[in-house]
C-alpha cells in the first residue's frame, strides 16, 4: 500500500509540475506575441505618415477627384516588416489594443499578429482573425454593441467601425463567418478551441 501511495504522490507531483510548466510557457508565449506586435507596430508607424498624402493648398474645385481604392482585397497596399506584409493597423480602444494586421494568414503568422482572413476594408467585407492571447484577440468576448474601433490601411486611410454584435460560431461555420453583410468581422478561438468568438461591426 505504501508503494502504491508513493507512486500516486509522485504521479500527482509530476502532473502538477507539468501544469505549472505549461502555464509558464503560455504566459511567456503571450508576452512574446505582445512584444512582437508592438515592435512591428513601432516600425509601421514610422512609415505610415510618409504614405499619407499631404493636404493640397489648391482650391477644392480644381482638384482632380481622388481615385477610388481598388476593390480587390489582394491589392490592398502593404508595408513590409520582418519579412511579412501588413495591410494596416487595428485599434480597439475598449480593450486598450493597437495591433498590426498581416496581409495573409496561417498558424505561424497568427503567433505574431492578427491576420486578414479574407476580404477588404475597401469592399466592406474585411474579416480579421487573431490568436486568443490577451495581447491579441483573447478579450474579444468582452466587447459590447456600440464599442468603437478603427482600421488604418497601409496608405494611411482610416476606416471607423462600431461593434454591432458578438456571437459564438462553430469552427465549421466558415460560410457563416465570411458572409452576412458585415463591414468588419473579428474572430478568435475560445480557450478550449471548441468555438469561435466572433465580433460583427458596421462602418460609421
Amino acid at each position: 500500500m505504501r508503494n502504491k501511495a508513493g507512486v500516486l504522490i509522485a504521479l500527482g507531483a509530476l502532473l502538477l509540475l507539468a501544469a505549472l510548466a505549461l502555464t509558464g510557457y503560455n504566459l511567456y508565449d503571450e508576452y512574446r506575441a505582445g512584444r512582437e506586435a508592438m515592435d512591428v507596430l513601432a516600425g509601421m508607424e514610422l512609415v505610415l505618415p510618409e504614405l499619407t498624402p499631404e493636404p493640397s493648398d489648391a482650391p477644392e474645385a480644381s482638384e482632380a477627384p481622388e481615385p477610388e481604392p481598388t476593390p480587390y482585397s489582394s491589392e490592398m497596399p502593404t508595408i513590409l516588416s520582418g519579412g511579412y506584409e501588413y495591410i494596416g493597423v487595428l485599434e480597439l480602444p475598449a480593450l486598450g489594443l493597437k495591433l498590426p494586421v498581416m496581409a495573409d494568414w496561417d498558424y505561424t503568422r497568427l503567433r505574431s499578429a492578427p491576420c486578414r482572413y479574407v476580404g477588404s476594408a475597401y469592399t466592406g467585407d474585411l474579416v480579421i482573425c487573431g490568436h486568443n492571447y490577451r495581447s491579441h484577440f483573447g478579450l474579444l468576448n468582452t466587447l459590447s454593441a456600440g464599442d468603437g474601433l478603427s482600421f488604418t490601411d497601409a496608405a494611411g486611410r482610416v476606416f471607423s467601425y462600431a461593434v454591432a454584435e458578438v456571437e459564438i460560431l462553430q469552427p465549421t461555420a466558415i460560410e457563416e463567418m465570411v458572409t452576412g453583410g458585415w463591414d468588419l468581422t473579428l474572430f478568435t478561438c475560445t480557450l478550449g478551441g471548441q468555438t469561435r468568438v466572433t465580433v460583427r461591426c458596421n462602418e460609421i
